[in-house]
């Protein structure tokens, strides 16, 4: 369990913590300011917790008594910071209401329960008692997933966080699955996994401050997805507490007893319950691993190769390609850090006239497993990049990606002070239909971002990269940069939220591919799922739920 003072309650990661730029600030900061059309950029630092207003808690001594019963008084918490720090996720949104001062969501109380049968026991009195319950693991959901909202009917909001069930509780290692506790972080979880010689393989962008049941709830996929898979994928079974009690989902390796409930836990993001406690797929500890690059000359050509090696069925960990102006972005940055020296320079020139130029794209090869199995892949992994026109760049550039893949999130609070947003969405679409949803979110994005500018000088940069890979589709991640437009930041970014999102629909593709719905992706979730399919998703909450006790207003349009 971390300290929750340890960590930023408006920000990302430890307060100790922060993107190493190389002593270079001065430099990265007036790249960043040119890119963007900006002679210099502003300060704009977060307001102070203790300046900012917080209403007092809408819950009685009866109430709080009541839950101290169940957890014990010292795992209950009304203090201003555990307020603030639970009031909302990691959103742009989130964290413009969190660094303005706006603490409307704050709930009113938050709870750490120490076993799934005081989970259940939190969730049951809620219910009874007319309160909101909001299920909150590590608190990274970008999508308002972990917002402390209520409906007009409740008269409190309370905050289940569950990093006190921390624990591996079994391991089989002849079944390849391990029990485990919800709330345990992705550090814990792979430390006590690989003392045993196993490993999840399941690593997202935000690892280090998320949590097994997160996953589970947003249906998440890791980095390594291509080989370890989502977490629909490696999820067994579930354990819930819901009002209507415990329930747990069958863990046969396979069923034909009527649909996989499982399915309805992935994803559920604790409208349905609290997970408590999940079976999962594990793996031997691959004793190889090998990350390298590529460049192709556009995207298009990345992409096939991409497309290639997944219909050929190759075993891979990972593929990443980036796109045009994100290879840009990162090697600029990159080079503004940590300025490139003659040898480097000279090579890039090589490559540049070999037409590697302007519209290249970065392609990073994951591989994991054992030793023969990494280098036949890596033979026959490059024989197809190569085959379709790329060009191999070493381990260099796999390896250095590795190593930083979990610091890139800390860029974003040091942006905000400066008046810069950061904002990233995503989607997965048919390889038919790829190419044509990437020109269409791209060209929709930069029409809003025009539209909403900060000033006629704005510029933004607006990138992209395959981030997850199938043989019949793949998955989009676009990341946006861009001027704030002062006293209009809302505004502003739903207005290009709006304007990408529909074009993601438009294009053919899925709202989410792993961010999740939460409040942000709501209102799509009817032209995806369908009236029936809404239907269906309403009538299992009211079953399982019918007081609307859990995470209200997430998921389901309002």
């Amino acid at each position: 369990m971390i300290d929750r003072r340890a960590l930023r309650w408006n920000g990302w990661g430890f307060v100790h913590a922060g993107f190493e730029l190389g002593g270079r600030e001065p430099e990265v900061w007036r790249w960043v300011a040119e890119q963007l059309g900006r002679k210099q950029l502003p300060h704009r630092p977060a307001a102070p917790l203790d300046r900012l207003e917080l209403a007092a808690p809408a819950l009685s001594e009866d109430d709080l008594g009541a839950l101290r019963a169940i957890v014990g008084a010292a795992n209950v918490k009304t203090d201003r910071y555990e307020r603030a720090f639970h009031s909302r996720g990691k959103s742009y949104l989130d964290l413009l209401a969190l660094r303005s001062g706006d603490l409307r969501h704050a709930p009113d109380a938050v709870v750490y329960p120490g076993s799934g049968e005081e989970v259940q026991a939190v969730v049951t009195h809620c219910d009874r008692e007319g309160l909101a319950l909001v299920p909150f693991g590590g608190g990274s959901s970008v999508v308002g997933g972990v917002s402390a909202l209520r409906g007009d009917d409740q008269r409190a909001v309370v905050t289940l966080d569950t990093t006190r069930l921390g624990r591996v509780l079994a391991i089989d290692s002849e079944s390849l699955t391990a029990r485990v506790q919800a709330g345990i972080y992705g550090p814990e979880l792979e430390r006590t996994l690989q003392r045993e010689g196993f490993t999840l393989g399941h690593y997202p962008q935000s690892f280090e401050f998320s949590t097994l049941g997160g996953w589970i709830a947003a249906r998440g996929a890791g980095q390594q997805s291509y080989r370890y898979g989502k977490a629909e994928k490696w999820l067994v079974s579930a354990e819930l507490a819901t009002p209507k009690g415990p329930w747990r989902t069958e863990a046969f390796p396979a069923s034909a007893a009527g649909p996989n409930l499982n399915q309805f836990v992935a994803g559920s993001e604790g409208i349905l319950g609290v997970i408590t406690e999940a079976t999962v797929k594990i793996h031997r500890v691959p004793a190889e691993k090998d990350y390298r690059g590529f460049f192709f000359k556009d995207f298009t050509a990345g992409a096939k190769a991409v497309r290639t090696i997944l219909q050929e069925e190759l075993p891979v960990a990972m593929l990443r390609l980036s796109d045009a102006p994100e290879t840009h972005f990162l090697q600029s940055f990159s080079a503004a850090q940590h300025p490139p020296g003659a040898i480097e320079r000279a090579a890039m020139q090589a490559l540049a006239w070999r037409g590697y130029g302007e519209g290249r794209c970065l392609l990073i090869v994951g591989l994991e497993g054992d030793r023969e199995t990494v280098l036949e892949s890596q033979v026959r992994t490059r024989a197809v990049i190569e085959r379709l026109g790329g060009v191999h760049l070493g381990t260099r550039v796999g390896e250095r990606w590795y190593s930083k893949r979990f610091a890139m999130p800390y860029m974003r609070d040091p942006m905000l002070d400066r008046g810069v947003a950061v904002e990233t969405l995503e989607t997965s679409v048919r390889w038919s239909d790829l190419h044509h949803l990437y020109r269409g979110v791209h060209l929709a994005i930069h029409d809003a971002l025009r539209d909403n500018a900060a000033d006629p000088e704005a510029r933004a940069i607006v990138m992209c990269h395959l981030s997850h890979g199938y043989i019949d589709g793949a998955s989009l991640y676009f990341t946006m940069i861009f001027p704030q437009k002062q006293g209009a930041e809302v505004e502003q970014w739903l207005a290009i939220k709006r304007a990408a999102s529909d074009a993601i629909v438009a294009g053919g593709g899925t709202i989410s591919h792993h961010h999740g719905v939460g409040t942000d992706h709501a209102p799509w979730l009817l032209r995806e799922k369908g009236e029936v399919g809404v239907a269906l998703l309403a009538g299992l909450k009211d079953s399982l739920d019918p007081n609307h006790t859990c995470n209200p207003g997430k998921v389901l349009p309002g």
